[in-house]
């Protein structure tokens, strides 16, 4: 129960802030906003009133709404709709923006606890007993620095010098306590699960500054949203499983959460607290950004569609027109929710 509450709480605040960008914008631009909701309605009560603005608690939780005045009839003065396209993008740019700014945030929380990878040096994280690397005398927290003659400086670099000679002798270069020495091993052929020599490896991490930190959570938001731009091309040529591009409902991001959330009590003092929660935050945040960028009726995306051919030649697409297609796009936006709910009931997400 109280991680279900957790959840729940943490999922209407990436939405909360997704709408909190919308009014703050509105508020810069001068578009008076009517009603800011926490929770969907109906009602339950009137929290304040500032300036304009009624603030509201609703009854279902997931989520959070900004009712912008004239957001669908251009004769309000003032309102969203009779304003310049520019305003209008600007708002609707706002809340996805705001999303990207958390993830960001959060990521950069993760780095500033956990330091940065250096890529330049690879570490061994764990050996296998009976192994060849641990006959070989390798050890938990080695740096590899050498395949024979050749310098290692990454991950994949390391694993494919050792798959480029399974059968034959290789020298290992490793460093520990700041000396220097070199054993020799014979990658298994063929490798079984556990890899050719048995070991799992990872970049070392070293403390960085609160910039730094921002900046590799830029670099690890940038990274995802390439990612999820790049998914649909990779689903079509086969490079990546169907299950790897399926969208999960509330259910499959509960079952996510719970995992996560368990992973942070069992860590214990391996890791700071709730760094895997952060991470699943972060990711939600920059994935509700994308997909609210989608240009589809309905979305921030599609709406901005709508207000483009206005910016480019001045000229507007008919507002009745505009609100019958995002009334559709809506209605079928949320056909597609109840599919996606549903077959995280019929058919749960299986997580590694």
């Amino acid at each position: 129960m109280v991680i279900l509450l957790q959840f729940i709480l943490a999922i209407a605040g990436l939405i909360v802030v997704h709408e909190l960008g919308h009014f703050l914008a509105s508020r810069a631009v001068g578009i008076p906003v009517e009603e800011f909701g926490i929770g969907f309605p109906p009602r339950m009560l009137r929290l304040f009133r500032w300036r304009e603005t009624e603030f509201t608690l609703n009854w279902i939780p997931l989520g959070g709404f900004v009712r912008p005045a004239g957001e669908t009839d251009e004769g309000v003065p003032n309102g969203l709709a009779a304003a310049p396209p520019w305003k209008r993008i600007v708002v609707l740019l706002a809340g996805p923006v705001a999303n990207i700014l958390l993830a960001i945030a959060l990521y950069a929380l993760i780095f500033g606890q956990l330091g940065a990878p250096d890529l330049e040096r690879v570490q061994v994280l764990a050996v296998e007993a009976g192994s060849p690397a641990d006959e070989a005398g390798l050890q938990e927290g080695d740096n590899i620095l050498f395949v024979g003659n050749e310098a290692v400086d990454s991950t994949q670099e390391l694993q494919d010098l050792i798959y480029a000679n399974l059968g034959d002798p290789i020298d290992i270069t490793f460093e520990r306590g700041g000396r220097e020495s070199t054993v020799q091993l014979i990658p298994r052929d063929p490798p079984p699960e556990t890899g050719a020599i048995g070991i799992s490896m990872v970049h070392p991490r070293i403390a960085i500054s609160g910039l730094e930190a921002f900046s590799h959570g830029a670099t690890a938001v940038r990274e995802q949203v390439s990612a999820l731009a790049s998914l649909p091309a990779q689903l079509i040529s086969g490079q990546a499983n169907p299950e790897e591009g399926r969208l999960v409902g509330y259910k499959g991001m509960y079952d996510i959460f719970s995992e996560v959330r368990s992973a942070d009590i069992t860590a214990g003092a391996e890791l700071p607290a709730g760094i895997n929660t952060f991470a699943f935050l972060a990711a939600i945040s920059t994935s509700l950004a994308v997909l609210n960028l989608l240009p589809v009726p309905a979305l921030d995306g599609g709406r901005i569609l709508f207000t483009l051919p206005e910016l480019l030649t001045g000229r507007r697409i008919p507002q009745d027109f505009e609100n019958a297609v995002n009334l559709v796009g809506l209605g079928a936006l949320l056909l597609l929710m109840i599919y996606i709910n549903l077959q995280d009931f019929l058919n749960p997400v299986v997580l590694p």
